[in-house]
């Protein structure tokens, strides 16, 4: 494992985006003693991983699997983190539909980052790095959420004239930074790892 291994006692969980029975198809050893291998999508930093999974054990796609810590994996055996460029095709086409239904079972983690999102410099709030959100539907979420906290995403759209799929804006956001990281405002992508 490289130094870029994950670390921590937090249990983390992952999604599978792409298993490869075989294994990676680069990695240069021969075919039979290959393990079988995959990306996988961390639930709560949406961080991106490279894994190895039990030779045992079949999985599909969507499946969740512990990565972290070591002594609470019984499927992935090796687990480093990788960009959006180092993922297979298919972990990629992916990855869209892993993200929206992260969102969906989430809904009040993500509700809340509309109640509690602050802003970053004088001139630039979190909101304003949403898709689609400028000042005016900014201060609109602004002044509904100072008369009462929002509780769904249905009720963002029906309180904020013009918030049309405010759980779309939020996943196309989290696939910006996803394949960007270069983008100088991480919202979502590794948020816990910042805090740290």
């Amino acid at each position: 494992m490289s130094s870029d291994d994950i670390d921590g006692t937090d249990t983390r969980h992952a999604v599978v985006l792409d298993y490869l029975a075989h294994g990676l198809s680069d990695d240069g050893r021969p075919q039979y003693q290959k393990s079988p291998a995959g990306y996988v999508l961390e639930t709560g930093d949406f961080q991106l991983y490279q894994v190895a999974f039990d030779e045992d054990e079949r999985l599909t796609i969507g499946s969740e699997v512990v990565i972290e810590p070591r002594d609470e994996r019984e499927i992935v055996t090796e687990a480093h983190r990788v960009d959006y460029a180092d993922l297979s095709s298919g972990a990629q086409s992916e990855l869209e539909y892993v993200v929206a239904d992260l969102v969906e079972e989430d809904e009040q983690r993500f509700v809340d980052f509309y109640n509690d999102a602050q802003p970053i410099t004088l001139r630039l709030h979190q909101l304003n790095l949403l898709p689609g959100i400028g000042k005016k539907l900014r201060n609109g979420i602004l002044d509904e959420r100072k008369r009462k906290p929002f509780e769904s995403f249905e009720e963002l759209s029906e309180r904020v004239s013009g918030l049309h799929d405010p759980d779309e804006i939020l996943v196309e956001r989290i696939l910006e930074e996803l394949r960007d990281d270069d983008l100088k405002y991480q919202t979502f992508v590794g948020r816990h790892e910042q805090e740290q």
